[in-house]
This record gives C-alpha cells, sequence and structure tokens, in this order.
C-alpha cells in the first residue's frame, strides 16, 4: 500500500509524492492522518534549507504536529482501538541516556524528533495520508475535539511547559512578545492560570487580534505605538512575568526593562546569538529561563484541549488540503495575515 506526503527535497523544493505506508510492527498502529500544523521549522526548512547548523541533507518528510485516526494495529497494542482518534507526539527519547535516566527526556542525547534534520538519516515527518507510528505516542482525543483542534496539542505542550518555568501565573501581571502560534498559546495558558492582567505586542495587527481572542487583555502593535510600552517600564518595571515568543532582540530587551525587580522572563522565541542588557538583567535580579520542548506536558495538552480549557482554535488562520501545500507555506509565511495555518490529508 503507498500513500502521499509532502517530501522536500531543498530550499523551496517541497513535492507531492508517494512511499510505502508500511504494517505496523510490534507495539505500532497505523494512523490516518487528518490535519498537520505548519511550524516555523517547517518554514525554515522549506525557504533556507535548515535553520542554524540544521541543514537538510537527503529528501525529508516534513510535519510534526499532526492528528488523526487509527486504523490498525500492530502485535501487542493495548488501549488503542480502530476508529480511535488520536493527537500525534513526534519526541521519540531513547530513555536510556544520562538524561532519560534523570526524568529530563525533552534533553535526550539521542532523540528522534518527527519532521527533524537534525540526524542523518533524517527523521521523517507526519505531513502524509497515512504513517505507522509507536502506540505510545498515540494520545486519545475526545469526541467533541476536532483534528484540527487535536493537531494544536504539540505547540500547546510547548507553552504548556515554558508556563511550568515560570511558576504560578495567579494575579501576576504578564507580558508576551510575539504573537504568533506560541505567543498566541502562551496568552491563553496565562489567562487558564488566573493571570491579572496579560499584554501583547507584535508587529502586525493580525496577530494581535488573535491574541485578544486567546484571552489578552491589552494588545500593543510596537511598530506603529512603541511609546505605549513605556508606562510598563517606568519605576523599574511592572511585569512578573515575561514571556518572550519573538526572538527579537529589541523584544527581548523591551520585556527585560519592563519586567519587575526579581521578575522571571521565560525565553521562549529560539535565534542565534543575540545582545543582553546585563546591566539590567543582573540590576533588577532578572530570572533569565530558557525552555526546551516538552516532556509528560504532551498528555497535558491534550487533557486541556479535551476538556474545553484552551480555545486553540481560534489561533488556527487557515486550512489547505494537501495538494495545496505549496500555497499554504506561502500563506504561513505571511504573518500580516497568519497565525496557524494547517494541511488537511485525505488518510
Amino acid at each position: 500500500m503507498t500513500t502521499r506526503i509532502c517530501r522536500l527535497h531543498g530550499e523551496n523544493d517541497l513535492r507531492l509524492e508517494t512511499t510505502d505506508t508500511g504494517i505496523p510492527a510490534e507495539g505500532e498502529v497505523l494512523v490516518a492522518v487528518g490535519a498537520g500544523g505548519i511550524c516555523g521549522s517547517d518554514l525554515h526548512y522549506f525557504q533556507h534549507g535548515g535553520f542554524g547548523p540544521v541543514r537538510v541533507r537527503e529528501p525529508i518528510i516534513l510535519g510534526h504536529e499532526a492528528a488523526g485516526t487509527v486504523l490498525s494495529l500492530g502485535p501487542g497494542v493495548t488501549g488503542l482501538e480502530a476508529g480511535d482518534r488520536v493527537a500525534l507526539n513526534p519526541s521519540q527519547p531513547c530513555g536510556d541516556c544520562r538524561f532519560c535516566d534523570e526524568g529530563l527526556h525533552q534533553h535526550c542525547l539521542n532523540m528522534r524528533f518527527k519532521g527533524s534534520a537534525m540526524y542523518l538519516p533524517h527523521e521523517q515527518g507526519m505531513f502524509r495520508d497515512r504513517m505507522v507510528i509507536r502506540a505510545a505516542q498515540c494520545v486519545k482525543v475526545a469526541p467533541q475535539v476536532s483534528l484540527a483542534a487535536a493537531a494544536c496539542a504539540e505547540p500547546l505542550a510547548v507553552c504548556l511547559h515554558a508556563r511550568n518555568q515560570a511558576g504560578s501565573l495567579a494575579g501576576k501581571r504578564v507580558l508576551v512578545t510575539g504573537a504568533g502560534p506560541i505567543g498566541a498559546l502562551c496568552v491563553a495558558l496565562a489567562a487558564e492560570a488566573g493571570a491579572g492582567e496579560i499584554v501583547v505586542t507584535d508587529l502586525q495587527d493580525a496577530t494581535l487580534k488573535v491574541a485578544a481572542g486567546m484571552g489578552a487583555t491589552r494588545t500593543v502593535n510596537v511598530a506603529r505605538d512603541a511609546a505605549a510600552m513605556e508606562a510598563y517600564a517606568a519605576q523599574k518595571g511592572q511585569f512578573d512575568v515575561a514571556f518572550e515568543c519573538s526572538a527579537a532582540p529589541p523584544a527581548i530587551r523591551m520585556a527585560i526593562e519592563c519586567l519587575r525587580p526579581q521578575g522571571t522572563l521565560v525565553q521562549v522565541g529560539v535565534s542565534g546569538d543575540v545582545t543582553v542588557p546585563l546591566n539590567l538583567i543582573v540590576g533588577k535580579e532578572i530570572r533569565f529561563i530558557g525552555t526546551q520542548r516538552f516532556d509528560k506536558e504532551f498528555e497535558q495538552a491534550v487533557s486541556l484541549i479535551n476538556e474545553g480549557r484552551i480555545p486553540v482554535e481560534r489561533m488556527v488562520t487557515a486550512s489547505f488540503p494537501m495538494e495545496q501545500a505549496l500555497e499554504a507555506f506561502a500563506a504561513a509565511s505571511d504573518r500580516s495575515r497568519a497565525v496557524k495555518v494547517q494541511l488537511t490529508f485525505g488518510g
């Protein structure tokens, strides 16, 4: 049996092809993929052939945000049945390295992550009609949840891990810089955690409108009204916690300026080397914390979606069939009108 796939052969060279579907082995299931989100890393692979030292060195099926329906079970699989709708966890830690032994699976030394070009051979991704995957990577989705919403579990898990780094947000004043998919989900999670105030900054009105719908109490277009942030920087800063989701040096600096002494900056956005105001970090005793992917947060993210506590569907601004993958990637690249763009599959 063959299945259709979206496979990248190089920079700006994304093709709709077919490959052998495969048969589930021990502990595996065959899943009909229904929806998959285009992530920033997918865009970097497509537009630039990679990011940082990670380069596409052989054809790779993209995609690590997906959900679908179980079609069949391999030997030894329990807890799943044909017809179950599931969110697909792309993370595959080895379970044997020093960090896995410490319970830090997100730092696994032998991590295999769907749709990643970090290693050779590349780890093939989820943009396909059907795929064989370990049953342990499938988390059941509630009947009322769409596969489009379930496909948001992976980025939601990333933001849950970030929220866990920040500590309690109840009653806190929270700043989110960058209103892309990750920023929008950080907003929703801050609202769900009972934050007293949530201010979001970005350069685009369209993304800020989505952030408002996710729970922001105020949005600021800093391209047009940067002066609006001056009041938040006054008297050594006003925010208790900042989630920096853009990785833009001006946004990082603004977040540090607007944090109060002993505030917490969770750096979610990723970039290369940047300059930071070390004097402000030291002088205000800022807790500057990184956050890397997720671990048990994936199952927690699915639970939040199943319970309707995070309105993930509000950030999905467009959906395209896989036959229109090039149009979908073009739409996802346009931040003036897109937050999360998804592909749909015919599995």
